[in-house]
C-alpha cells in the first residue's frame, strides 16, 4: 500500500512541476511585465490553473497519507525500545582486527623494550 501511494505522489510532483511550468508568466513577481491593461486582483482561472489546483490538492492528500501510514508502521516502537538492555561487551584482550601488543614490538625485542626510541 505504501509503495503504490509512494508511485502515485511521485507521479503527481512531476505533473504538478510539468503544468507550473507550461503556465505563462504573468509578471509581477519580479516586476517584469506580463500584458494586460487593467490591474485586477485575481486572473481568470484557466485549465492549467484548474489542473495545477488538482494536482496540488492531491499531492497533499497522498502526503497526509504516506504520513500517516509512516505513523502507524512505527506505531509501538521506538529508538529505545531496540536498544538492548545489555549491549554486548567488547574483549579488551583481543580486539577484532587489530594486533597483539607484541605483534607491534620489532623482532627480537622482549615485552622489556623501551617505548620511546633511544637518542643514539
Amino acid at each position: 500500500m505504501e509503495n503504490v501511494v509512494l508511485i502515485i505522489h511521485l507521479l503527481l510532483a512531476l505533473g504538478l512541476i510539468g503544468v507550473v511550468l507550461l503556465q505563462r508568466s504573468e509578471g509581477g513577481g519580479l516586476g517584469m511585465g506580463g500584458g494586460g491593461g487593467a490591474v485586477s486582483g485575481r486572473s481568470a482561472a484557466t485549465a492549467l490553473g484548474k489542473m495545477t489546483w488538482i494536482l496540488a490538492i492531491c499531492f497533499i492528500i497522498t502526503s497526509i497519507s504516506l504520513t500517516i501510514i509512516a505513523a502507524e508502521k512505527s506505531a509501538g516502537s521506538s529508538v529505545i525500545d531496540r536498544l538492548s538492555a545489555n549491549p554486548p561487551a567488547l574483549n579488551q584482550d583481543s580486539a577484532p582486527g587489530l594486533p597483539a601488543g607484541e605483534d607491534l614490538l620489532p623482532p627480537g625485542s622482549g615485552t622489556d623494550a623501551p617505548l620511546v626510541p633511544s637518542a643514539d
